[in-house]
């Protein structure tokens, strides 16, 4: 209690910070949420937006050569580890965004006062091709803002077997769209303006282009999905495989050769999940973002039309479900493997350990035969040394007996030593062996 109220004071007697020690990733979180803020927008108008796919590599060098690009114009540049930018070029602006994997341009072009979707396509791609592409080309779209027209009609300016039209924004705007690329590479997409304030507008363009975006990476899982899906139906058959072998087949040398093959499918399919795996979480967490949007814009039906959600829903759905479908097939096909490999390895150990018994046992008989061998080589070794003991003891009884001493009989004197030279040599060679023994 004492050493608590002794911290306590010398605590309080220290003189207060000047300021506050801040995390040092306070600013960058506090930041995030306004990396991407809604740029206001005037109707009507034009936007041409663009996506592509960029690595690290790719996106350092378009950071580069868009500062080049603004410097060129005398505008200002992205600043150093910027995400985002924006640029006034004369009458046209121009938004820049980098992403984890993709870059986006975004050109606000000043609208003609025609018709919409003119002047004709050839003539949309040119603020684009003043610069480097970054990546691989993902996406475009053409989105026009116009004031309303009631007696304008959608399917004239699009396919109407995929036209989707909604209501936004509680019904202060229209927006359409087919989700078809036209023969100039671009998506269409309409918005009419009824009552949108302009900070609306610019908040509906940019979920409107996020939904065409999103959408399209989202669907590169689609194809990673078709690549892999061979791939994964073989490896299943191949497991069948193993596992009915397993079942007929017996030895460690047959086990040794299956646990082999699996070895060599487990770390394929292992690799191909790695591979995999990426681009399918990316598309599920950017059909996430999609769902996100559609929920933002707070689209409504009119006229009967299909709505966005529900287009998406009908034709994005499914290729969702196959990407997820994949997933699951690979964490079971992996789980089912695993265990495969389990039993094999079981088999295999308990193989060994059988193996390994039956050694040992041989060992122990070997020892065994070793050891009466090497009592019966001791037995021979007493009889061999007592011998040689028992003649030399007969030399010195002779020599002795021929010196003048008093000796009994030569051959009674050596045979009666004979018991004494055996005992002898048997103490001595007990004596060594236990002598090892405790050693």
């Amino acid at each position: 209690m004492d050493d608590t109220r002794n911290a306590a004071e010398i605590q309080a007697s220290q003189p207060a910070p000047s300021r506050l020690i801040a995390h040092p990733d306070r600013g960058l979180i506090l930041g995030e949420v306004h990396a991407r803020p809604f740029a206001p927008m005037a109707t009507p108008s034009r936007v041409l937006h663009f996506a592509f796919l960029t690595d690290a590599e790719q996106a350092a060098a378009d950071r580069a050569a868009l500062a080049r690009f603004c410097a060129e114009r005398g505008v200002a540049g992205p600043p150093e580890g910027a995400k985002h930018h924006r640029a006034r070029l004369n009458d046209t602006g121009l938004r820049w965004e980098q992403h984890s994997e993709f870059t986006t341009y975004s050109w606000d072009l000043p609208a003609n006062g025609g018709q919409p979707f003119e002047p004709p396509p050839a003539m949309l791609p040119q603020p684009m091709l003043e610069l480097p592409q970054p990546g691989p080309h993902l996406a475009s779209v053409d989105l026009h803002l116009v004031v309303e027209r009631p007696t304008e009609a959608f399917d004239r300016l699009f396919d109407a077997s995929s036209l989707a039209v909604v209501l936004v924004d509680g019904g202060a705007a229209m927006a359409a769209t087919d989700f078809r690329a036209c023969a100039d590479g671009f998506v269409r997409i309409l918005v009419r303006d009824r009552t949108l304030t302009p900070a609306q507008t610019g908040a509906l363009v940019q979920r409107l282009l996020e939904i065409e975006t999103y959408r399209t990476l989202a669907l590169l899982g689609l194809p990673e999905a078709h690549r892999i899906g061979p791939f994964v139906r073989s490896t299943e058959e191949a497991l069948v495989r193993i596992a009915n072998t397993m079942t007929r087949t017996d030895g460690l040398a047959a086990d040794n050769a299956l646990l082999d093959e699996m070895t060599a499918l487990a770390a394929r399919l292992q690799a191909e999940a790695t591979l995999a795996g990426y681009r399918f979480g990316a598309s599920r967490a950017y059909s996430d973002i999609v769902q996100q949007r559609l929920a933002a814009i707070g689209e409504q039906p009119h006229e009967g039309w299909p709505t966005i959600s529900a287009f998406l829903s009908r034709r994005m759905a499914p290729a969702m479900r196959t990407c997820q479908m994949l997933v699951g097939r690979l964490a079971d096909l992996s789980r089912n493997l695993g265990r495969a490999s389990n039993l094999l390895r079981t088999r295999v150990d308990v193989a060994l350990e059988q193996q390994n018994r039956d050694l040992l046992a041989a060992m122990n008989e070997r020892t065994r035969l070793q050891l009466r061998l090497q009592h019966t080589v001791e037995g021979l070794s007493v009889a061999a040394i007592a011998y040689y003991v028992v003649s030399l003891f007969g030399y010195l009884a002779k020599g002795a007996k021929e010196a003048g001493w008093p000796m009994p009989d030569i051959g009674i004197t050596t045979a009666l030593f004979v018991p004494v030279a055996l005992i002898g040599v048997w103490l001595a060679v007990r004596r060594i062996r236990r002598g090892h023994h405790e050693n």
